[in-house]
C-alpha cells in the first residue's frame, strides 16, 4: 500500500471515529486528542531518524526521560518554571544526542540491523539504570497551577493544558516538513535518506548529515521531556512506553510519512481513551499499540504474499 493511500485511510478512519465520539462520548474525543498530541510529538522525531538515518532507536523514550530529569533538577535548584527551561533542555539534549551518535551509533550504521537494535536497547537500559541509581525509583512531580486548568462547557468539564501537546505536535510536523523541503540542510538530509551513496558522490557529508538529523531529533525529544514534566510525574522507566508507542505509530504511518504519524496518533489516543471509558476494558488500553504493530505486520505480510 502506497504512503498516500495509507495516509488517506488513516485520515478517513480518524475523522469518522472523531465524529462518532463527538456524538456519543465527547470526553473520549477530548482526552484522546490530548494523548494523541503527546504521542505524535514524541513519535515524529523517531520517524525523522528512521526515515533519514535508517535506524530504530530503542533508547528514544529514554532521551525524553533524561531531559525530564535534567529539567526537574534545574527547576528545583533554581526555582524556575519548566517552560523557561524548555529551549535550554532541547539544546543540551541535542548536543548530548550528537555525542552519543558519534561515540556509539555511528560505529554501528554499517553493522547488521540486529546489532543496531541491541546497541540502542543497551543505551536505553544504561540510561534508565543510571537515573535509577541517582534518583532511585521514586516518582517526582512538579506542582504547577496552570497544568490543572479546566474548562466547563455545559455539563462537560475537562482539563485544557494537555492541548499544548497537540499544538507542539502540529508545529513539529509542519516545521520538519518545511525544514526538509525548504532548507539546504533539509534537502541534503532527504537526499542522504533516499540514496546515501549518491549523496556522497555529489559532495554531501553523509555521516555529518546523519549526526545533525539525529541531534535535531533528540533535541525535539528533549523539549518534549521538559514539557512532559509540566503535566506528568517522572520515574526511571517513564520513557520506555513512549519508545514502543512511537515505533508502532511510525510503523503504522510508514517510514518517512510525518503527517501520517499525526493520524496514527489520533487513532491510538482515541482507542486508548475509548477503552479507558469502560470499567471492564480500561486495563486493556495499554496494549493497543501492540495490536497496532501486529496488525501492520500482518497486513504487510499478506500484501507481500499477494504480490
Amino acid at each position: 500500500m502506497a504512503i498516500k493511500q495509507r495516509k488517506a485511510i488513516i485520515f478517513a478512519i480518524s475523522i469518522a471515529t472523531a465524529v462518532v465520539l463527538i456524538l456519543w462520548k465527547p470526553t473520549v474525543l477530548i482526552y484522546g486528542l490530548q494523548a494523541a498530541g503527546l504521542y505524535a510529538a514524541v513519535a515524529i522525531p523517531m520517524g525523522l531518524v528512521l526515515g533519514i538515518v535508517h535506524i530504530v532507536n530503542l533508547s528514544h523514550g529514554e532521551f525524553m526521560m533524561l531531559a525530564s530529569y535534567a529539567t526537574y533538577t534545574v527547576c528545583r535548584a533554581l526555582g524556575v518554571d519548566p517552560l523557561i527551561a524548555l529551549i535550554p533542555a532541547a539544546l543540551v539534549t541535542a548536543f548530548f544526542g550528537w555525542v552519543v551518535f558519534q561515540l556509539t551509533i555511528r560505529r554501528a550504521l554499517k553493522a547488521p540491523e540486529l546489532n543496531q537494535l541491541i546497541l540502542t536497547f543497551g543505551l536505553a537500559i544504561a540510561f534508565s539504570q543510571i537515573i535509577n541509581l541517582i534518583f532511585t525509583s521514586q516518582t517526582y512531580k512538579l506542582s504547577l497551577e496552570y497544568s490543572s486548568m479546566s474548562l466547563d462547557i455545559g455539563d462537560l468539564s475537562f482539563g485544557v493544558w494537555s492541548f499544548v501537546f497537540v499544538a507542539v505536535a502540529v508545529i513539529y510536523a509542519v516545521g520538519l516538513q518545511m525544514f526538509l523541503t525548504k532548507t539546504r540542510t533539509g534537502k541534503a538530509a532527504l537526499a542522504v535518506g533516499q540514496n546515501p551513496k549518491g549523496a556522497a558522490i555529489v559532495g554531501i557529508d553523509v555521516y555529518r548529515t546523519y549526526g545533525l538529523v539525529f541531534a535535531l531529533a533528540i533535541g525535539l525529544v528533549g523539549a518534549m521531556g521538559a514539557l512532559f514534566l509540566t503535566k506528568s510525574a517522572i520515574f526511571p522507566g517513564v520513557g520506555s512506553p513512549f519508545t514502543m508507542k512511537s515505533f508502532s505509530l511510525v510503523a503504522m504511518a510508514g517510514i518517512g510519512n510525518i503527517p501520517g504519524i499525526l493520524g496514527a496518533s489520533v487513532l491510538l489516543g482515541l482507542a486508548e481513551n475509548f477503552l479507558r471509558s469502560f470499567r471492564g476494558t480500561r486495563d486493556w488500553a495499554e496494549i493497543v499499540y501492540f495490536v497496532l504493530i501486529i496488525a501492520v505486520i500482518l497486513s504487510r505480510s499478506l500484501k507481500g504474499k499477494k504480490s
